[in-house]
């Protein structure tokens, strides 16, 4: 993984890089993502939700998750999108070029993605999640 200038760390009113609120990435129509936007709100949690197909996200996005995700847990490849993809596509991501690939085709993100106050995970499971919110 590449050197990462920002640091997570949990503790009150913590800033990663401007973000101070849980940032919530996927796509509206994915079951899954649906499933996570519930339990925030059922948990009372704060959240914005961006929805990547129409919000696409920035290469300073995907940057700064590569920072602290390997590059392989930040694509589907079990994804339609990704069974969809020409072989050329699909080398770019052997060939490391995860930025461009995501760019390209945002819906290749595994989703959801949280981001904000020292949390950055990738997937939804509600035991996990609890101990990542504490709640």
């Amino acid at each position: 993984m590449p050197a990462c200038p920002v640091k997570l760390s949990r503790r009150k009113n913590s800033v990663l890089n401007g973000i101070n609120m849980i940032t919530v990435y996927g796509i509206k129509n994915c079951d899954t993502v649906k499933k996570a936007l519930k339990w925030l709100d059922l948990k009372n949690i704060d959240f914005q939700f961006r929805d990547v197909r129409n919000e696409p996200v920035e290469a300073t996005d995907i940057a700064r998750w590569l920072c602290h995700l390997e590059a392989d847990k930040l694509i589907n490849k079990s994804s339609t999108t990704w069974r969809s993809l020409s072989d050329a596509d699909k080398a770019m991501a052997a060939a490391g070029k995860i930025t461009d690939l995501l760019l390209a085709h945002p819906t290749l993100m595994k989703r959801p993605l949280i981001e904000g106050d020292g949390i950055l995970h990738i997937g939804f499971k509600e035991a996990d999640w609890t101990a990542l919110f504490a709640v």
